[in-house]
């Protein structure tokens, strides 16, 4: 009897070790090849070898074939993986060989054979167990539906050693992808009834392997830190532990490859290769060194340097001449792919959509020169043949298709199509980088343009509350929808509320009135804001301003990139003082509230029509990297109503996009209003205070809300003037800061914006760095509030405090017409003592038109209290501040953090280093 060595023992409900020593563990590895090997399929043992057989061995006729063991497979099934057959001769390999063939079937875990002697062959087998279940235990890093696509075992197939081998190097190569190269599988098997078996992968993850060393060698002219900032990978530092490029990835070591030859040929060196790059796995399995050794070769200069067209529109020397570099300049392959892609454009402004575009280069390694000839391919004038608009399940098609520049017929131009494509981008209504595609037609002059977008969320819910360093805390509620029923009209509704400010607003805009492109919309509000000052870190409401109108608005563009605005804006306003500063008779008193704050109590009716000139080129108007944009902008109220004064505005944004993801823009805006009125008197400003310019927080960082402009501040004294002690307080805390504004501003900022990595810019953080510089002046010098007596010596000088300040006395306290007070005390017919006002300095009179009665000296009735009063702030010297902030689009809506230093400041301005506000400001 022949019998195989059996491939398991495998007891019943038994758990054992699938393979023994088949724990999969990172070696070291040479770039590129990485992948684990997997193990060779396991072939079943070699039968017990036969005696030698005679020279001349008798052969055998197989007289009945029988199969013994089978629960699911057939007879037949079985027999038909051999050569075996009842009549057939055998020898003792015939029979080998039929073991041989059962186990490659995979389908056999035991397979022996009786019989040898007789003839009459019974093939006994062991079937492999089916699957009941395939776990997976101890990852944590990669979740269950990352691997088990991975995985070829299944419930209901029949497990096989050679599918767990493969499954482990699928699990294993997984981990590796991640960068876990120590990652451990293990598999284990739980035998259960009849035949069953539930297949357990035992995974130890491992940490992640880092890049702890990155080797150069053969680099003469560059050093290590400059080729290590070109690469995508990055050494495992304490300052990295928050990139994701520390991380070992195969298919980033080739990026690098490629990273290191575009540096070397951006500088010249035509030749330069990476002869080999080798990634090894330390000892511990824990991290990488790597290694790269690079043959820089010389630096070349560009030759000669020409155009040949074949298109007889161009003038191939005029072309040359426009080129981004010229004979001599040292060697830039950036720089050649630029000045392929400027010529494919210029052709595409010629209408030659498929120009072919070929550089041919002339090496010479004497001179080190690379002459570059530039091959313009003749080809034919192309024309648009139809625009397909695709994808687009809410959004009409008119919407999108109005944006083009270009329509069915014309012919093909590179510009307007480019135009077209920043158009639809700037509607916000589709993915981010939409581009237009552009396919041959139907002829070889022939263009076909396909739109085809993905539609985005332009509805937007809002129920938020927030914080602000402006308003505290915020309440908001609103709702838009920036493409109504998809005619690309807005539709929009909001309320706030917040300690300082309150505001409902309904709006309503239609960018194509009639089919035509002209705008039209309109808004109706109520706000009410409360004006404050500082009194040391608390705010204290001083004049509260109700707004109540509409606004209608309707542009008309009078060019691609010019469009003329206007606008009609009707304010019913409200403006009152808190009770606090007013007197005993319901006035406005100017010692508690300012001289300023009660010339601007009263209601007035605003009616006032205005004019902007805008122009317009930017790349999207949601998040501009390229282009900018300029608006002049004119309003005149005194078209009816209570105030009269023309004001003038301009803004200017500028963009660049400066590569690598670096955006870098500069801006800067100004305005001035004139009033139309009579001056109303000495040290009163024509110009009201809630119609002035304010500026601060949030436009000018590094300054607080109004702290940038005129002012004026009330410093209070300590001690008596009798005495010799009055000093000026000195505590910021008892100061009254009050910001009046100004008839003039100017604001200019330069920022750039620093790229993240993808899990940053899905997060919607944007950073940036920027310096601004602005001021705020040009207002009259307000009267003094209260006219303090000034102390005088005994010879009727005038005397001042030991801090320099004048030393003043209480002011008195005056009647209507200006007469002194004084306190005369009495008896009630009750007996109780009490006080009262009157003009007499001896005796009582109820009036000052009655004559004193009575012999009683009266004290003089006491007054304000003297503070110091000064006016500053109003210069147009610029102040400067630098800083940093990030913008990110939260869960509780857009947050916005600055950091701002102050750097150039003048008396009275009130910096502030840190800023943050949460929602959308009204």
């Amino acid at each position: 009897m022949v019998t195989a060595i059996k491939a398991s023992n495998f007891g019943a409900r038994a758990t054992g070790t699938l393979l023994a020593g088949s724990m999969l563990a990172g070696l070291v590895i040479a770039v590129p090849a990485l992948a684990q090997e997997a193990s060779a399929p396991q072939q079943a043992p070699a039968p017990a070898q036969a005696p030698v057989a005679a020279p001349q061995e008798e052969q055998r006729v197989i007289r009945s074939l029988q199969v013994e063991g089978a629960q699911r497979i057939e007879r037949e099934t079985v027999l038909s993986y051999t050569q075996l057959r009842v009549g057939q001769p055998y020898t003792n390999e015939t029979l080998d060989q039929a073991i041989v063939d059962l186990y490659a079937s995979d389908l056999l875990a035991d397979v022996t054979i009786a019989g040898a002697e007789t003839g009459d062959i019974v093939i006994r087998i062991r079937e492999n167990p089916i699957i009941n279940r395939v776990l997976l235990e101890g990852n944590k890093r990669l979740k269950d539906d990352k691997i088990t696509p991975e995985i070829r075992l299944a419930p209901r197939q029949i497990f096989t050693r050679t599918a767990v081998r493969a499954d482990v190097a699928r699990i294993v190569e997984l981990y590796r992808r991640q960068g876990r190269f120590a990652a451990v599988v293990e598999p284990q098997m739980v035998m259960l009834d009849q035949n069953r078996v539930d297949v357990v992968f035992e995974i130890r993850e491992g940490p992640k392997s880092k890049v702890r060393q990155i080797n150069i060698i053969g680099n003469e002219q560059f050093s290590d830190g400059e080729l290590r900032g070109e690469m995508a990978t990055k050494q495992s530092r304490l300052w990295t532990i928050f990139s994701s490029n520390t991380s070992y990835d195969q298919d980033r070591l080739a990026y690098d490859q490629q990273k290191l030859r575009q540096f070397y040929l951006t500088q010249g060196y035509a030749d330069f290769r990476v002869i080999s790059a080798v990634a090894e796995l330390t000892p511990d399995n824990r991290d990488f060194i790597i290694t790269y050794v690079v043959e820089e070769g010389e630096r070349y200069k560009f030759g000669d340097v020409t155009v040949d067209s074949a298109i007889r529109d161009f003038n191939d020397q005029a072309l040359a001449a426009s080129l981004p570099f010229r004979e001599g300049d040292w060697y830039d392959a950036k720089k050649v792919e630029d000045a392929v892609d400027q010529l494919s454009e210029m052709a595409g402004l010629y209408g030659y959509a498929f120009a072919d575009v070929r550089p041919e280069f002339q090496r010479n390694r004497e001179d080190l020169t690379m002459g570059i000839n530039f091959n313009v391919a003749e080809a034919n004038r192309t024309y648009i043949e139809r625009i397909e608009i695709t994808g687009n399940t809410q959004t009409q098609d008119e919407v999108i298709r109005r944006e083009f520049r270009v329509a069915e017929g014309d012919a093909f131009n590179t510009f307007l199509v480019k135009r077209s494509q920043d158009r639809i981008n700037s509607l916000g209504y589709f993915q981010e980088g939409f581009e237009i595609e552009q396919r041959e037609g139907s002829s070889p002059d022939r263009i076909i343009l396909a739109a085809n977008v993905e539609e985005k969320a332009t509805g937007e819910l809002t129920l938020s509350a927030g914080f602000s360093s402006l308003e505290r805390f915020i309440l908001q509620g609103s709702i838009r929808q920036r493409n109504f029923r998809g005619k690309g009209q807005t539709l929009s509704a909001s309320l706030s509320y917040s300690s300082y400010s309150k505001s409902a607003e309904l709006g309503f805009t239609e960018p194509y009135l009639f089919d035509r492109n002209i705008a039209l919309g309109g808004t109706i509000f109520r706000r009410d804001y409360n004006a404050f000052n500082y009194v040391g870190n608390d705010r204290e409401t001083t004049y509260s301003q109700v707004s109540t109108g509409f606004q209608l608005v309707t542009g008309v563009p009078l060019t691609e990139f010019w469009t003329l605005s206007g606008r009609y804006t009707l304010t019913y306003d409200d403006v009152f003082l808190d009770s606090s500063f007013n007197d005993a008779q319901g006035n406005c008193d100017p010692a508690r509230a300012g001289r300023y704050y009660c010339e601007a109590v009263g209601e007035r009716l605003t009616s006032m029509i205005g004019v902007s000139v805008i122009h317009d080129s930017l790349n999207s108007r949601i998040r501009p990297s390229r282009g900018n944009r300029l608006v002049l902008g004119l309003d005149f109220a005194g078209l009816g109503g209570d105030v009269r004064y023309l004001r003038g505005r301009a803004e200017f944004d500028k963009y660049w996009d400066v590569g690598s993801g670096f955006i870098f823009s500069v801006g800067a805006e100004g305005g001035y209003i004139h009033s139309l009125e009579e001056s109303p008197g000495p040290g009163i400003d024509p110009v009201r205070i809630t119609d002035r310019f304010y500026l601060g927080e949030p436009q000018f960082r590094g300054f607080d809300i109004r702290g940038v402009g005129p002012r004026v501040q009330r410093i209070p004294y300590t001690g008596d003037p009798t005495t010799g002690t009055q000093l000026l307080v000195t505590d910021e805390d008892r100061i009254i800061d009050d910001a009046i504004g100004g008839k003039a501003y100017y604001l200019a900022k330069a920022e750039l914006e620093i790229p993240l990595g993808s899990g940053a810019r899905e997060l919607g953080l944007r950073p940036s760095v920027f310096v601004q510089a602005g001021a705020l002046f040009d207002i009259t010098e307000p009267l003094r509030t209260v006219a303090f007596p000034r102390a005088t010596d005994a010879a009727g000088n005038p005397l001042t405090n030991a801090d320099g300040s004048p030393t003043l006395l209480p002011s008195p306290q005056l009647d209507d017409a200006g007469n002194q007070l004084y306190v005369n005390s009495y008896t009630t017919s009750s007996g109780v003592l009490a006080s009262r006002l009157t003009t007499c300095s001896i005796g009582y009179a109820a009036s000052a038109s009655e004559p004193c009665s009575g012999t009683a000296v009266n004290p003089t009735a006491p007054g304000t209290a003297p503070f110091f009063e000064r006016f500053v702030g109003n210069s147009a010297m610029p102040r400067l501040s630098v800083g940093v902030g990030v913008n990110w689009n939260s869960p509780f809506g857009p947050l916005r953090i600055d950091v701002a230093k102050a750097l150039i400041t003048e008396e009275g301005d009130d910096p502030k280093l840190f800023t943050f506000n949460v929602g959308t400001q009204f």
